[in-house]
């Protein structure tokens, strides 16, 4: 089976074609899990669990739900977001646990995807690659990987500078296999949109920052919910890779969000890295100008279904 069939089996039994986006020091377990149950699929950066064990703890729990019977049609499935970058120190040990748990779609980030696609696609796996310009998409393309996530402007956290009007399109020219739209769709309207175009699924994230869920603490939530147009701030100082931050929370650690240094490159590996920056400076893209309340991911689902079904039959 290949993945374009394998895309299809998962995607007929999904409530809508949504990938709750993998989210640095927000999306966990319960947040993957209860994505999987609501008829999406849920997504995990591998760095959100601190250590290995914990990141086999995660994969035992998630498996475990995604294996489940159910006894109507709707079925959510799972992603791992592997962090490819050469200074990442943990990659050959997640790729072990991978093949164990074998999880059925893999993204790979800040990277090439060259290692991990012979591993994944040994068991059956697709790997998707995050890309955020038409000349990486070329590349991972002919790497081999499945699919492609179009990380465009507008996405929250590490983002892209063109349009995803303009990238899905382009990408088409040259890629005919799966394409995750990513960057700036906030609603089922967006999804269906997002299909017009082309893509097969979409990411959506900063909403789901503000559910009941995810990692993010309770300020952290409130903060996205109270946040307006001028409340995110486009910057590489804290990783290295431009990412949008909540302006508040800079503010909050002591830092003029209008006056901050550049970044220096990235580094992933030593003790100054973005997983510590994050922590106390969050990320949250533009479409949080949008979100008005703290929700379930349930909750939230059914209102993104409901859109997008709406949207079907304009």
């Amino acid at each position: 089976m290949n993945a374009r069939e394998r895309l299809n089996g998962i995607k007929e039994k999904l409530a809508a074609p949504v990938i709750v986006a993998p989210m640095f020091l927000v999306s966990g377990p319960e947040m993957v899990i209860a994505a999987v149950r609501s008829g999406l699929i849920g997504a995990f950066p591998a760095p959100n669990a601190r250590k290995i064990s914990d990141f086999e703890d995660w994969l035992k729990q998630i498996s475990a739900v995604a294996n489940e019977p159910v006894s109507g049609e709707i079925k959510g499935d799972w992603a791992v977001n592997l962090v490819v970058h050469r200074t990442y120190p943990r990659l050959d040990e997640e790729l072990a646990l991978l093949e164990k748990y074998q999880p059925p779609i893999v993204i790979t980030a800040l990277g090439s995807p060259e290692k991990v696609i012979e591993r994944v696609h040994a068991y059956g796996g697709v790997v998707i690659a995050d890309v955020n310009s038409v000349e990486y998409a070329k590349k991972s393309a002919a790497l081999g990987v499945d699919g492609l996530a179009l990380v465009s402007a507008g996405a929250g956290g590490h983002t892209g500078h063109v349009t995803g009007f303009t990238f899905i399109p382009a990408v088409r020219e040259f890629f005919d296999g799966i394409i995750i739209a990513a960057g700036g769709i906030c609603n089922g309207q967006g999804v269906r949109a997002a299909e017009v175009l082309g893509a097969d699924l979409v990411y959506m994230g900063t909403h789901f920052i503000a559910t009941e869920e995810s990692l993010a603490s309770y300020p952290y939530k409130q903060m996205v919910v109270d946040a307006g147009a001028d409340d995110v701030v486009l910057t590489d100082s804290f990783s290295g890779a431009p990412a949008y931050y909540l302006r508040d929370s800079i503010t909050k650690v002591g830092l003029d969000p209008d006056n901050l240094e550049p970044g220096n490159g990235m580094n992933l590996g030593g003790p100054e890295n973005e997983v510590k920056a994050w922590k106390d400076i969050w990320s949250a893209g533009p479409t949080a100008q949008v979100v008005h309340e703290i929700y379930t991911v349930g909750s939230l689902a059914e209102k993104i279904t409901a859109e997008y079904n709406a949207a079907i039959e304009l």
